[in-house]
């Protein structure tokens, strides 16, 4: 019994509810940039003016590239890699270029996550170890705010660096002079990230199953921690100066190109297109299931968390520039700035500190949590498509996640060397007086490797390409008409003529201004506006960012290359879709009998011993 439940096919299954659909990738599209980055871009940009280029992107980008990779999950039920085989064969290699930036996001997002979970653990001490001046890695220099008569020291030196600071910079990152350097592992922050990739192994090991199952935790206890944060950050003195300060519109901004890049780019991680996502995703959805209406109302909760978001952080933004005394823009951060200095300052300041701070750094990490086992699950599901009747057998899966998650760890263990962030030092200079004693032998360079992976792995031009591609392969190739035919087959319901508009001409046209923009305006990595990284680490970069883009027109080339007869008639054939893009019930029928075909040889060899 147990040897014909080894060799048996396992199908490859569904969602149990269209609930877990909908929270599964809520839970993946609304992340941590919806509440560190979005705000800060908005009161950047132009406060409430910001919202015009956000609102036209979403409208010409977002949703029409949401809408076209969650269709073409569920017609195809297929992972991000196979689905184009079924489509487009010549443009498979899409989707081995969004594998690959998953593969180094799923290496860098979970560090995030480790560094929240250090922050959490510190969050139950019985005074916060970042809001006072008095530990072994502050400086002469350090700021303590909860002290009295501290806001005319802060205002009258410009030399000074704030306890949460020094905590984030000193304590936790301790930050060595290069890339070179790259020093003794963080044992604190590896016991971290071990604990992180324990808890994503069990959220994904049994599949679509387990995943359906732990959304309903992940995805909706956030927005618990940020109605409680909301309501605290609106009841404090200054919350009001700081939602101004976040709305106040500043129409002349929008006559900059910059505005509209990080608009774009914000869009495009915000709603996680091009890396095939929401076609695994989609993939598990029935075949007849709703998914342009679920599209729709998954992209407005996107966008609205995300403005909510921003009332929740300003509002604590406002309250801290009031108590400091200082204008909002001189305390108002984006990324780790804010999660990991600016907040956790504001929360030093509150009644009852630990509290404030347990409930923000458990909204980041479950926030995350989706995000990274949502990657993993993508990463899993793409492999195991791939090779059904090898790896849709019992205990394999479980086995290969292992694998994954340990090799991806063990190449981690070069960041965590020291693990830090590209835009996290604002502050460094306000403590270049090191303590030699306190950090001998503990200054790292980790941060540098970190930044690298971050800057030209998972930047926004490699998804712009991979978007643009996808654009052309499904709107042109194989046909934005057929694409609506195929939601109103699947639906019922007739798409807006604006989406095969959008999917033919406007889409693609407004992701290649972009890519354009974005090598205009291209400047080389550099740590803190000063450091310059060494030729061959900006070689290195070079080599990630290529790695997922090339993949495309190679792939295309060496399918040519393999292929019969003239290269015209080889790349008509590429260009045809299978005779019958949905064969998911005919194939997981192929799957099983061909595992009833593996029983019935080894009864029949038993049974002849």
């Amino acid at each position: 019994m147990a040897n014909k439940k080894r060799q048996r096919v396992e199908e490859r299954g569904h969602w149990g509810s269209k609930a877990e659909f909908l929270l599964a990738v809520a839970g993946n599209v609304v992340g941590l940039g919806n509440v560190w980055r979005f705000p800060y871009l908005c009161y950047k940009n132009g406060g409430g003016a910001f919202l015009v280029p956000y609102l036209v992107l979403v409208v010409t980008c977002g949703v029409p590239l949401f809408l076209l990779e969650t269709t073409l999950g569920q017609y195809t039920q297929e992972g991000g890699i196979t689905c184009w085989r079924k489509m487009c064969p010549l443009a498979e290699g899409i989707g081995y270029g969004g594998q690959v930036i998953l593969l180094y996001s799923c290496m860098t997002y979970i560090l995030i996550l480790a560094w929240a979970l250090l922050y959490l653990v510190f969050s139950f001490s019985p005074q916060l170890p970042w809001a006072t001046c008095d530990h072994y890695w502050n400086t002469a220099k350090c700021i303590d705010f909860s002290a009295q008569n501290k806001t005319l020291e802060w205002t009258n030196q410009t030399n000074t660096a704030s306890a949460a600071t020094e905590f984030w910079e000193r304590r936790v990152l301790a930050i060595s002079g290069g890339i070179e350097e790259m020093g003794s592992i963080r044992w604190d922050l590896v016991l971290c990230l071990i604990a992180m990739w324990v808890i994503c192994y069990f959220c994904i090991w049994k599949g679509v199953k387990s995943t359906g199952k732990v959304v309903y935790f992940t995805a909706t206890f956030p927005y618990v921690m940020l109605l409680i944060l909301l309501i605290r950050g609106l009841s404090l003195p200054g919350a009001l100066q700081g939602v101004l300060y976040y709305l106040l519109p500043d129409p002349s901004r929008l006559a900059d190109p910059q505005v509209w890049m990080e608009a774009g780019a914000q869009i495009l991680f915000s709603y996680s297109v091009g890396v095939g996502s929401l076609i695994v995703l989609g993939s598990y959805n029935t075949y007849n299931n709703n998914c342009y209406k679920d599209c729709l109302w998954l992209c407005l909760l996107n966008s609205g968390t995300s403005v909510v978001a921003g009332f929740a952080v300003f509002s604590v933004l406002g309250f801290m520039a009031r108590e400091q005394g200082v204008p909002i823009a001189e305390v108002a951060e984006s990324g780790p700035g804010l999660a990991f200095i600016a907040y956790p300052q504001a929360v030093a300041m509150m009644p009852l500190p630990q509290l404030w701070s347990i409930c923000f750094f458990l909204m980041l990490i479950l926030l995350g949590l989706d995000t990274q086992f949502v990657a993993m699950e993508v990463v899993m599901t793409s492999i195991i498509d791939m090779f059904p009747t090898v790896m849709r057998r019992y205990g394999r899966r479980e086995l290969f996640l292992l694998l994954f998650c340990l090799t991806c760890f063990l190449s981690q263990l070069v960041m965590v060397t020291e693990v830090g962030l590209w835009y996290c030092l604002k502050y460094n200079n306000a403590s270049e007086t090191r303590n030699e004693a306190a950090f001998a032998g503990c200054a790292q360079g980790g941060m540098y490797v970190f930044q690298v992976f971050d800057y030209y792995a998972c930047n926004g031009t490699c998804i712009l390409f991979l978007c643009v591609f996808e654009t052309v392969a499904l709107g042109w190739i194989f046909g934005a008409q057929r694409m609506c035919d195929i939601i109103k087959d699947m639906t019922g319901v007739h798409a807006s003529p604006f989406f095969k508009f959008s999917w033919l001409y406007l889409t693609p046209l407004v992701l290649l201004v972009s890519i354009i923009c974005s090598f205009v305006e291209y400047q080389p990595l550099t740590f803190n506006r000063s450091y310059e990284y060494p030729a061959w680490a900006y070689a290195c970069g070079r080599v990630m960012t290529s790695s997922s883009i090339l993949l495309v027109p190679g792939w295309a080339l060496y399918k040519l290359a393999i292929g019969t007869g003239s290269l015209r008639q080889r790349f008509h054939h590429l260009c045809q879709p299978a005779p019958d893009g949905s064969l998911t019930q005919k194939r997981e029928t192929e799957l099983r009998h061909s595992g009833e075909e593996v029983q019935h040889c080894l009864t029949s060899c038993g049974g002849s011993k």
